[in-house]
Parts: structure tokens; sequence; C-alpha cells
């Protein structure tokens, strides 16, 4: 179990590692408290990296459109 948390900090940059992720404020507008929805700081995190990932991938996506053009 250690290892898990420690692979899934390491992939977090350093100034993240320590602090606590807010959903209510990353997935604004869903109606509900999304914080006690999710108490586990690991899914939180989860959470966090997979809207930057999603991020990271549209952005690659439309840095190849533009050099299509």
């Amino acid at each position: 179990m250690e290892e898990k948390d420690e692979k899934s900090s390491a992939n977090m940059p350093e100034g993240e590692k320590g602090k606590e992720v807010d959903l209510n404020s990353l997935f604004p507008g869903k109606g509900c408290d999304l914080n006690r929805l999710f108490p586990d700081e690991g899914t939180r995190k989860l959470l966090y990296q997979v809207k930057r990932n999603k991020r990271d991938i549209e952005r690659f996506i439309k840095t190849l459109h533009l050099e299509e053009d």
C-alpha cells in the first residue's frame, strides 16, 4: 500500500504534493459536494491527474490541428 502512495506522489509536481485537492473548485457547477462524495485523498489526487491529463491531451490535439493547416 505504501508503494502506491509513494508512486502517486512521485508523479505529482513538487508544489502539488503537499496541498489537498479541492474537487469542488476543480469541477465547478456539479450541484453536490464532491469533496464529501470522494473523501479519500488518493481518489481526489487521481481525479486531479485525470483532469490534468485531459487538458494536456486537448492541448496536444490542438497543436496537431494547427500543424495540418
